[in-house]
């Protein structure tokens, strides 16, 4: 009796701590899928209000469009003044040459200060270290004024200079910490197979350095095609306008046409959107290699 007694217990117990699981795994399903309906309902709400006229839309900001209509996206995409199209291609030339220019730099320069020993390894380290510490907007008028002294801007590569220069620091920091982890053994068995360093480093180390590179790849690709403070103030001619500046155009001092500005913000996020699902597997993959080896 007191055997079955035992088992019994356990058995309640057993059963009560399944169905606190079960609460517990429903209570976090549902908070999660309220925070996925909360991330995607405003991107929903976007693209029914930019099938909506100006009017309606001031009538009934959150109602679904009784008559819809793409008379928005047809008006940006064939007046001329708005240049949208332009704007993007300039976006997308800026951030695919900068991104490449950061990956390759902070892969180098990553490589040299984790493996090379010189004078100048740590100076340089901290230096970089400290480029992460300065907010950008503190320097926006002293490069406003070099720039403008040297004649570098208003120029389609003009904003080449502060993207790569302001990235730098973060994607040489974590370049530098994943290398660290590689072993050494690697180019030491390269060096004794008769290797170049250039061949180790491009043959050997670039390909598993790959998940990494990815990461910084990714975050600069956001933050290049985001940026508006620099191209604010660097560019002034329409026709090399980015996609911020180029949606900055769509505001009035005392009024703004907010079904065109939607229209035009889902035409520009097309291509950030289409880059993602492209290449959802090698964006997740890097991420998360990117964060357990560095």
């Amino acid at each position: 009796m007191a055997k079955e007694m035992k088992m019994t217990k356990v058995e309640d117990n057993s059963a009560g701590t399944r169905a606190k699981r079960g609460v517990l795994t429903v209570v976090i399903n549902f908070f999660l899928w309220f925070f996925s309906l909360t991330c995607i309902f405003p991107l929903f709400w976007m693209f029914y209000s930019s099938l909506k006229e100006k009017r309606v839309f001031n009538a009934d900001v959150m109602g679904l469009p009784k008559d819809p209509t793409i008379a928005n996206y047809t008006k940006i995409l064939s007046n001329k003044d708005y240049r949208l199209m332009q704007s993007v291609f300039n976006s997308a030339r800026t951030t695919i040459l900068a991104v490449l220019l950061i990956v390759f730099i902070a892969f180098i320069v990553g490589y040299i200060l984790s493996r090379i020993d010189f004078a100048l390894n740590k100076p340089l380290y901290v230096m970089f270290l400290m480029g992460m510490l300065i907010p950008i907007h503190s320097l926006m008028v002293p490069i406003y004024i070099i720039f403008s002294k040297m004649g570098l801007s208003n120029h389609w590569y003009t904003l080449l200079l502060p993207y790569v220069s302001f990235a730098l620091p973060m994607s040489i920091f974590l370049v530098q910490g994943y290398v660290k982890g590689i072993p050494t053994e690697l180019e030491e068995a390269a060096a004794i197979d008769g290797s170049t360093f250039s061949k180790t480093l491009f043959g050997i180390i670039l390909p598993v350095c790959k998940p990494i590179l990815v990461t910084v790849a990714i975050i600069n690709v956001f933050s290049c095609w985001n940026e508006f403070s620099f191209a604010l103030i660097l560019i002034k001619d329409r026709a090399l306008y980015t996609v911020p500046l180029g949606l900055k155009q769509f505001t009035g001092q005392f009024t703004s046409d907010y079904p065109k500005i939607m229209s035009a913000m889902l035409i520009t996020m097309a291509p950030i959107v289409i880059f993602y699902f492209a290449f959802s597997k090698q964006i997740i993959k890097g991420m998360v290699a990117g964060a357990v080896k560095g």
